[in-house]
């Protein structure tokens, strides 16, 4: 089979605006659908160990869900993802206000974030690789953040069954950056995911208030219900009596990786024992968000599937939460000069 990249029809807005939908073909069948609409992953399809290809994204068949109801199912995330708290961030001893749209806080760069934003996109054929370059500039101003911001975003899916995400941005101001991919899996195509064995390579977590927003603390995982450096099923400790698991009605907590140099590193891995798929992220990010899917809630059904509880994981690689108002956390600004480079992989592989 010969890689190959198609374009259709995704939708309209109710603005007028098209969206469009491109699906990336590798050589080994392997399909990834990717919308111009906040860069969204729609789909994603892979084989079990029979050979038996299930779509194991969770998202929408057409654009317009994802303006309304959709909890960032596969966007891309900007310019600040994960939680700032209440919106607030001081730069250059000003303090800067952003939009709140997560209770008393600002999440995934705003109710308007690249989520919610069209990207100019370029498609490409690199060998039996294909891809598209997807560019953005967020205006000085833009959902209250200072600067102007081009961005773009490379999707690469490999013939080793690779999907390699590519993150380059520049500023001509101070701004807070820290871009992401918010894509849900069901390594099974169905069903909830508490029995997908995981592991995250990280000794310690940043634990959260009951809002959700991180102490500043770094919490050792060892004798808790977040440590996942051996493999152990998603729904093994998720009722345990655990304050953490409280406040966030499961698992949404950020992970500190265990990093050794630089360089793209395997952070976690996640087998589905029935089907036998395994997925595995590597990064260069110093932190992922493991998201058990706790707000799903049976309301949202995509391509004649029903989203339940649990019915969908993220693992989100990024800086920390509300890393402008934490001076301990990696920083998150991007000052004009730099450049902004980070890069992931997600690795769909079997087990017989």
């Amino acid at each position: 089979m010969q890689a190959n990249i198609t374009r259709s029809d995704f939708g309209t807005l109710p603005d007028g605006r098209r969206a469009s939908l491109y699906t990336l073909v590798n050589p080994n069948g392997l399909i990834v659908k990717i919308s111009d609409f906040g860069g969204v992953i729609t789909e994603i399809h892979t084989p079990d160990r029979h050979g038996k290809f299930s779509d194991i994204n969770l998202g929408f068949d057409h654009v317009l869900p994802y303006l309304e109801d959709s909890p960032y199912f596969g966007a891309l995330i900007g310019r600040h993802g994960n939680r700032i708290a209440k919106g607030r961030l001081v730069l250059n001893g000003q303090l800067v206000q952003l939009p709140v749209n997560n209770g008393e806080h600002h999440l995934h760069g705003g109710p308007g974030g690249f989520h919610r934003v069209f990207w100019q996109v370029e498609p490409f054929e690199r060998g039996d690789s294909v891809g598209l370059t997807l560019s953005y500039r967020s205006a000085d101003g833009e959902q209250g953040y200072p600067g102007n911001l081009d961005v773009t975003v490379v999707y690469e899916l490999t013939p080793a069954n690779e999907l390699w995400v590519r993150f380059h941005a520049v500023t001509d101001k101070v701004t807070p950056v820290n871009l992401t991919q918010h894509a849900y899996f069901n390594l099974a195509g169905k069903g909830d995911i508490l029995g997908h064995r995981l592991m995250i390579d990280a000794d310690a977590f940043t634990p959260v208030d009951s809002t959700l927003i991180p102490t500043g603390r770094l919490q050792p995982v060892e004798g808790t219900p977040f440590d996942f450096r051996a493999p152990h099923a998603i729904g093994s400790r998720i009722l345990a009596q655990d304050q953490q698991l409280a406040y966030g009605g499961g698992y949404d907590h950020n992970f500190v990786l265990n990093k050794t140099g630089s360089g793209c590193q395997l952070a976690a891995r996640v087998v589905e024992p029935v089907s036998g798929r395994v997925l595995e992220m590597h990064t260069e990010e110093p932190g992922v968000q493991f998201y058990s899917g706790n707000f799903l809630d049976g309301s949202l059904t995509g391509k004649g599937w029903n989203y339940r509880h649990r019915g969908g994981f993220c693992l989100e690689p990024q800086h920390f939460p509300d890393a402008p108002n934490q001076p301990t956390f990696p920083s998150t600004l991007l000052r004009p000069g730099q450049e902004y480079r980070t890069q992931s992989k997600f690795v769909f592989l079997v087990e017989q």
